[in-house]
């Protein structure tokens, strides 16, 4: 998996599936030539790797020998950790699809990886619990439907309104914001029994301010015909939240901005032009921080910046608890976390897209024919195979 190999996205599609479909596991090798995988040698796993266009070597009894001694030597930052299942996975979206693209869905797609699309009437019905990962992407849970003041009349808009009006009152939520809010608690209570969550864009934000605003209206009379409460800052309980704490939110709708949580805010440019714009990999300890070494697996640790309406992270935002996965210094913006709740996990990933700098809507999508080896595409697939992982048992 390090610049030898042909078409790393198609590698996490050949795992997964393998895992899904066979009792015995694979091997991920952290920090072993970017993260390789090492499986039992088969006529059928060669052939398979071949037709998918995936690099792969052969090697003996004996190499694999001195490789595990390589990895598990104190000396080394690499270790190996066993996959022996998969996730069961679901996207949260929309039925009435936004005219943009999930980064999630596109790499899950094109890695051959199934995903099941569920919304707020399977969340409230209680149909979470029935899978082990699941993926929010743009969707805003504070009920201001993005806060894209100027798509208020388009069509994908109001039809995207009305499906929300629509489910709200079918639950008996007065307004979508409460419905939101709803959500985005039993969401919370999934990771804390156990489940795993992976957030991108202004899923992110939004579903920390979701919960700190708990019982607080934060929603200006545009979105639910009643005026914001007073003192709505002063009332934000950030115990409540999962990443986010001390932060302001701006409440006027006209303004395309949440809160002061994103580092990059879209009401004025970016204060880094594209072909300046990076963001560096954090290195951790692969034997006493394996799954952040997991998360961070990858080719580049240099990695092109993109945008999106939560492109980043205000670093005095988060909390200390949280572990920064990547950041970009000069700009005091953390692009990439990962914190745990309760018996669960979570990773927050700014942008929309790492391979469409500045997403618009209607553009068109992403093709992953074109990014096979694209290292912020694989960020979101290590999300997908961390929780089949297992640190190897040492010998004693």
């Amino acid at each position: 998996m390090d610049a030898e190999q042909t078409d790393h996205l198609k590698a996490y599609g050949f795992i997964y599936r393998l895992l899904e479909r066979e009792e015995s596991g694979a091997q991920w090798l952290i920090n072993y030539r970017g993260g390789s995988f090492m499986v039992t040698h088969s006529k059928l796993h060669l052939e398979q790797l071949v037709a998918k266009g995936i690099q792969s070597v052969i090697i003996s009894d004996s190499d694999i020998a001195l490789l595990k001694k390589q990895i598990e030597s104190p000396n080394s930052n690499m270790e190996w950790a066993e996959l022996n299942k998969v996730a069961k996975i679901a996207l949260y979206s929309p039925k009435s699809a936004s005219p943009w693209d999930d980064a999630v869905s596109l790499a899950l797609t094109y890695a051959e990886i199934p995903f099941a699309t569920i919304y707020d009437e399977e969340i409230l019905d209680g149909q979470l619990t029935k899978y082990d990962w699941v993926h929010l992407h743009h969707e805003d849970f504070t009920g201001q439907m993005g806060k894209m003041y100027t798509q208020r009349e388009q069509l994908w808009y109001k039809k995207q309104i009305l499906e929300d009006e629509m489910m709200a009152k079918k639950h008996g939520f007065a307004k979508i914001s409460l419905m939101k809010s709803q959500i985005a608690q039993t969401v919370k209570t999934y990771i804390e029994a156990g489940g795993y969550l992976f957030a991108m864009c202004n899923a992110t934000d939004t579903f920390d301010i979701a919960l700190a605003a708990q019982n607080i209206d934060i929603i200006d009379a545009f979105y639910d015909k009643d005026p914001v409460q007073n003192e709505a800052n002063q009332l934000m309980d950030f115990r409540k939240t999962l990443a986010f704490t001390n932060f302001t939110l701006f409440t006027n709708p006209r303004i395309n901005e949440f809160s002061t949580i994103d580092s990059s805010p879209n009401y004025q440019p970016r204060s880094i032009s594209e072909e300046n714009d990076f963001f560096e990999l954090t290195e951790f300890s692969a034997k006493i921080d394996l799954i952040p070494s997991m998360l961070t697996q990858n080719h580049e640790s240099v990695i092109h910046g993109y945008m999106g309406q939560t492109t980043g992270f205000d670093k005095s935002k988060i909390k200390p608890s949280i572990t920064i996965l990547a950041e970009n210094e000069s700009l005091n913006e953390a692009k990439y976390l990962y914190g745990n709740l309760g018996k669960g996990f979570f990773s927050f990933l700014g942008g929309h897209d790492p391979e469409d700098y500045q997403h618009f809507v209607n553009e068109e999508h992403t093709d992953l024919m074109l990014h096979k080896n694209s290292p912020g595409y694989r960020l979101i697939l290590n999300n997908v195979l961390f929780p089949s992982a297992k640190k190897k048992k040492q010998k004693t």
